[in-house]
């Protein structure tokens, strides 16, 4: 028996999107394909990411975010730390530009990089070069959001002191989320934080799923998500 032929990787953005079922305005697909190619030139001097054609970037970056952006009501300030490449808070602004999208990133050299994107794609994201609990001191935001930034015990650490200071944070987190949670737990750094998983879907070209987990302060009444 003959194996299935495999699908050809997609040349351009838009065969990527109508492979995954994705549609989407022109001007964003537009933003999102300049913001593909910065990134692509950028991690070619720096390990900014390992999505480097468009069906990974589409059915990873593009799907995560997309995925995440169904959950955040209109008109919120949103704040991606540890940004990284950009992602999903770069995404994030283009797919959804009721947001007010901010980016932290520690790093300086990832900070200038995405800096440098997002001014050349005419995108009003500030990008901050600082750590998040040091932001956290002087900047209130509704949501915090995060992809691949460090596991549960590591974000407790970071944010224990300031859980007060925002509304909820979505984390995106693979199926080793409940182990990562029972770590926390472990350590000490669950137990003023409520935690709940409110979405799993999907992870394209494997056999486990993604899971968005929402984590707020318990001394707060549980944040509204959108269902």
């Amino acid at each position: 028996m003959n194996e299935p032929a495999e699908e050809p990787i997609s040349q351009t953005l838009e065969e990527a999107l109508e492979k995954y079922s994705i549609s989407m305005e022109g001007y964003q697909i537009e933003m999102l394909r300049d913001y593909c190619e910065l990134l692509w030139q950028w991690n070619q001097r720096m390990n900014l990411t390992r999505h480097t054609d468009y069906d990974r970037f589409v059915s990873r970056d593009l799907v995560d975010t997309l995925e995440l952006a169904d959950l955040i009501d209109t008109g919120l300030e949103v704040l991606d730390f540890g940004t990284g490449g950009g992602v999903p808070g770069v995404p994030l602004a283009i797919i959804r530009p009721d947001l007010q999208v901010s980016l932290c990133e520690s790093v300086g050299k990832k900070a200038s990089a995405v800096d440098d994107m997002v001014q050349k794609i005419g995108l009003p994201v500030p990008v901050m070069n600082v750590r998040v609990e040091k932001l956290l001191e002087d900047l209130n935001y509704d949501v915090l959001v995060c992809r691949a930034v460090g596991p549960l015990w590591k974000l407790g650490l970071w944010l224990e002191p300031h859980w007060h200071l925002f509304g909820q944070l979505l984390a995106i987190k693979g199926p080793s989320w409940t182990e990562e949670r029972k770590e926390a737990r472990h350590r000490g750094y669950m137990q003023n934080v409520k935690l709940r998983k409110i979405h799993s879907y999907p992870m394209i070209g494997t056999e486990s799923e993604s899971h968005i987990l929402k984590l707020w302060s318990a001394m707060k009444e549980e944040p509204p998500h959108v269902e």
